[in-house]
């Protein structure tokens, strides 16, 4: 019991350490976590300083969230893509569109949460 819990607290170190080396590698070349990154620390402030219900913050923080892992899942993508071959292939094209559509999509969620919360 005692080698299978210092495993575990072992591959739970290893993967927060490989999270937060992924996070900062993303962080030094993707200009645009580090704008939606912005855009998030913003959207947070605001969240926490109108009389929104604990759901609302809840939802508006979530999505923001989700947001900068749709990005550092397109990131992944660009790189992996990149890595197979950097010739222009239509099929890595759409690969790497796709990635970038799963980023907007996540954003337009964020914004239509703010909305909604916002008139309603």
């Amino acid at each position: 019991m005692i080698g299978w819990l210092k495993a575990e607290i072992r591959r739970i170190g290893n993967t927060t350490i490989w999270s937060w080396q992924g996070w900062v590698s993303a962080w030094q070349r993707e200009k645009s976590l580090r704008q939606w990154t912005l855009v998030n620390v913003l959207s947070a402030g605001l969240a926490l300083m109108l009389d929104l219900t604990a759901g609302e913050r809840a939802l508006i923080l979530a999505l923001g969230l989700l947001l900068l892992a749709a990005e550092l899942a397109n990131t992944a993508i660009e790189e992996v893509v990149d890595y197979i071959s950097e010739d222009m292939d239509p099929r890595a094209k759409r690969a790497k569109d796709a990635g970038s559509a799963m980023v907007a999509v996540t954003a337009l969620a964020g914004g239509l949460a703010w909305v909604v919360i916002l008139i309603g």
